[in-house]
């Protein structure tokens, strides 16, 4: 396991205790919210209450971390579970999904017997098998899965509900005559049947339609749920992209810096902006792939484009996952941390701290020598 108490960079950990992001799912914060919701102790996400109090990152593998896995792997799934739920200034200890002797640190840490491990180690798979965090994404994914937890654990606004329905239902209402339909009525039941948890029988035309055997079918109508979420939530934060980068580029930490703070600051506000650009422009393009077999189908009737789409979908989708999700999780803490109109009042650590963590959203591309963080800890509790 890794000691995060020790890691200055602890403090993001302290600035996490309110927010949940694409990247980032707050458990701790989410316990405090529901004490008094029946439905969060029904329906936990995770049976162990320890473990049902972590933060859940997805975490860009660091060279120095690559030892922990038994293969290579660009990008891991972290638990961090606070030393002391009074005072997250104290850290925390943190293994990784599949690290090496994964299953017994599991077992120790959320003092599980056999029975509860087994259930937990299973949600954990499966959050493990999505490229981000973002609530419908995983609420989606958990009930394709058959994982009925409460809804608190998703944060998605009844708001957000409905305009994401609407998005979907203009987008489909293209395919009505290519499912088989009709009028708004089968409008709605194909929306229905898109966002269902159930790939069934109302389905089966389009499956027909595309020429897909059942398991490739699956896999790319829930891939195609994550491209219509994707291109329906880059709409609605992108506005913000450029305000948020905009800050990030212009804020002042108070009190003094360190040379070395000085030289890391500088560069990371640079690589921050750059790789923004960079994996936006990949998103677009993405995205664009989508819209032109999408179209090819629609406006050609021709389905083997699209056909073709869905059965590469499910590794686009992954990839696209991982680097809207890091953009996303930058808008989102920053605007979480900074509301608009607030005065900026951090110190040198602190934004070091989070610059860090946006950098490593994406790989991180500056020398780790001028970073003015300490190296974690490392603890093998296995061998004790």
């Amino acid at each position: 396991m890794i000691d995060v108490a020790s890691d200055r960079s602890v403090r993001f950990l302290t600035a996490l205790g309110g927010a949940s992001t694409s990247r980032v799912l707050n458990l701790f914060r989410i316990a405090q919210d529901n004490v008094d919701n029946p439905e969060h102790t029904q329906k936990p996400l995770f049976i162990s209450p320890v473990i049902n109090k972590a933060f859940l990152i997805k975490h860009r593998t660091r060279s120095d971390e690559a030892y922990l896995f038994a293969s290579p792997r660009a990008v891991s799934t972290k638990i961090v579970v606070p030393l002391d739920s009074a005072d997250l200034r104290a850290g925390g200890r943190a293994l990784f999904v599949e690290q090496r002797g994964y299953v017994e640190s599991l077992r120790q840490t959320g003092h599980y017997n056999s029975e509860t491990l087994e259930r937990d180690l299973s949600v954990l798979r499966l959050l493990h098998a999505v490229p981000s965090l973002d609530p419908f994404l995983l609420r989606e994914h958990l009930r394709n899965n058959g994982i009925d937890v409460a809804a608190c654990y998703f944060s998605i606004s009844e708001g957000d509900q409905e305009r994401m329905h609407k998005f979907v239902s203009e987008e489909l209402s293209k395919l009505i005559i290519l499912a088989g339909g009709s009028g708004n009525g089968s409008s709605n039941r194909l929306v229905s049947a898109m966002l269902s948890n159930e790939i069934d029988e109302k389905l089966e035309p389009l499956r027909m339609t595309l020429g897909l055997t059942g398991n490739d079918f699956r896999e790319g109508v829930f891939s195609w749920r994550g491209f219509l979420y994707y291109k329906w939530s880059m709409g609605k934060f992108w506005p913000d992209v450029m305000g948020v980068l905009r800050e990030i580029n212009a804020i002042q930490p108070h009190g003094g810096l360190t040379p070395e703070q000085k030289v890391y600051l500088a560069g990371a506000r640079r690589n921050i902006i750059e790789m923004v650009r960079d994996n936006g422009n990949h998103v677009t393009k993405a995205l664009s792939v989508y819209d032109a077999s999408f179209q090819d189908l629609v406006q050609n009737q021709s389905p083997k484009t699209f056909r073709d789409f869905l059965l590469s979908a499910p590794y686009m989708f992954l990839e696209l996952g991982e680097k809207l999700g890091a953009i996303s999780h930058i808008v989102s803490f920053w605007r979480y941390r900074f509301p608009v109109g607030a005065r900026p009042n951090i110190d040198g650590d602190e934004l070091a701290a989070i610059f860090q963590d946006f950098s490593s959203s994406f790989g991180e591309r500056l020398k780790e020598e001028i970073s003015p963080l300490k190296k974690p800890i490392v603890i093998d509790v296995t061998a004790a």
